[in-house]
């Protein structure tokens, strides 16, 4: 096996297939896949903080907070202070936010499908999947784990 050529190979089809789903986003949509990836762990968690989109989407909190900042001046999420902890804050959804998931989301489900689901058989995206999920929790660099987006870390 020619560990140099998988990892090109990996690679290379990463950045195809986020710079493809991000035109179709920009074209249909006005948003960039970055934005929606934030959004999605928003909608997701229904609220959450800089620290938990940093954790899910194995960013920089730097980067999870000036992506948070991008979208708040958008108007599709919003920022409040943390009930219990001073330091933190809490991000949501803004009504344009909810908006703008319910419109990019079947887009970027139907950008998937075109790169993954109709080249691949259910079987192959089932070992995909299986085998990237055992290589992230491999990875000898990443923290103890995502953090879990309960209640308590809101």
């Amino acid at each position: 096996m020619d560990l140099r050529q998988l990892f090109d190979d990996l690679v290379r089809f990463e950045t195809d297939l986020w710079n493809g789903i991000d035109a179709r986003l920009r074209q249909d949509c006005g948003v960039t896949l970055g934005s929606l990836n934030v959004l999605f762990v928003v909608e997701r968690a229904g609220s959450c903080r800089v620290n938990d989109i940093a954790a899910a989407l194995s960013i920089t909190v730097g980067g999870a907070s000036q992506a948070v900042d991008r979208l708040e001046k958008a108007g599709h999420c919003l920022r409040r202070p943390h009930r219990t902890d001073r330091r933190s804050s809490i991000v949501e959804l803004t009504a344009a936010g909810r908006d703008l998931v319910n419109e990019a989301g079947p887009v970027f489900d139907r950008e998937l499908a075109t790169w993954l689901a109709r080249p691949l058989p259910d079987t192959a995206l089932g070992h995909l999947a299986s085998t990237l999920a055992v290589l992230r929790a491999a990875n000898p660099h990443a923290p103890d784990g995502p953090t879990p987006l309960t209640k308590e870390t809101r």
